[in-house]
């Protein structure tokens, strides 16, 4: 009997990561070079790659070689080499700060090659290897795909204060094009994983808005899309103050949240009929 429960437990274990592979759809899988020592540095590389359902990272302490499968339309290697360089470790197309490779236990810090390091908001050319050509788009860039997403998220949520459905729709036809313009392969680490996280829902929020004219079944889309651009604007940089505000009236009697530029409210959800309903619990700078 013990050894039929082994038997079972070991193809319990075989169909559960059997199951978990297949959840990567639009599968790609490449192999590249990683540098480390030791198995602090296989946990810590593997850690800083993967991605629930996006990507999967896994490295080999001997041959320092990485097999990297991913989702071809959700993320890229670019991306995932970067995360991992951000968590201390070289490849041959980036190379980690000096800060967080310092921070690495001395069993972790591997030979270097003099080369200039990849910085958290941008990656410098010549830390690319001439036989790994990658074209960067600079962090600028997506600092103002972010800021359309965010200018069209406020236009959505002014109409919905004046209760003007066919201003709320057009605004969320211009907010879904926005979306679909990021390159998420610019984006920071943090944006990037937020980006993948709330990136189907937000669409489907806006795509919602876009497709009505009506300003109730707008408003029930309203609320999850703030809640996902919440998540996104707490990892980017702002030049100007963003106020999260709550209305507990709201989605019948249970509450929701919106965002805006300015602290004084005026809620989306109610528009003339409450226009000051709510208050606001959280300033984002």
């Amino acid at each position: 009997m013990k050894l039929i429960s082994k038997i079972w437990v070991a193809i319990t274990v075989l169909l559960s990561f059997t199951s978990c592979e297949a959840q990567i759809k639009n599968e790609k899988t490449e192999t590249v070079k990683i540098y480390g020592n030791c198995g602090m540095c296989e946990k810590r590389i593997e850690k800083a790659g993967n991605i629930n359902n996006i990507a999967k990272v896994d490295w080999d302490v001997d041959t320092k070689m990485a097999t990297i499968t991913y989702d071809s339309k959700k993320t890229n290697q670019d991306a995932i080499l970067k995360s991992i360089a951000l968590s201390g470790h070289d490849s041959d197309t980036f190379l980690a700060p000096n800060e967080a490779y310092s921070k690495l236990p001395s069993c972790c810090q591997y030979n270097r090659i003099a080369k200039v390091p990849v910085k958290v908001n941008t990656v410098a050319s010549d830390t690319i290897s001439a036989n790994s050509k990658v074209d960067m788009t600079n962090h600028t860039t997506a600092e103002n795909q972010l800021k359309a997403v965010f200018d069209n998220y406020f236009a959505v949520k002014d109409a919905l204060v004046k209760t003007d459905g066919n201003t709320a729709s057009a605004k969320a036809t211009a907010l879904l094009s926005a979306i679909n313009a990021v390159k998420m392969e610019t984006l920071k680490t943090e944006e990037h994983n937020v980006w993948m996280k709330v990136l189907k829902d937000t669409k489907e929020d806006a795509e919602h808005i876009s497709g009505t004219k009506d300003a109730k079944h707008q408003r029930d889309h309203f609320d999850t899309l703030s809640k996902n651009i919440y998540e996104l604007i707490k990892v980017s940089k702002q030049e100007t103050p963003t106020y999260y505000q709550f209305c507990p009236m709201a989605n019948n009697g249970k509450g929701a949240n919106w965002l805006s530029k300015e602290d004084v409210v005026k809620n989306p959800y109610y528009g003339s009929m409450m226009l000051s309903c709510g208050k606001v619990t959280e300033t984002i700078k």
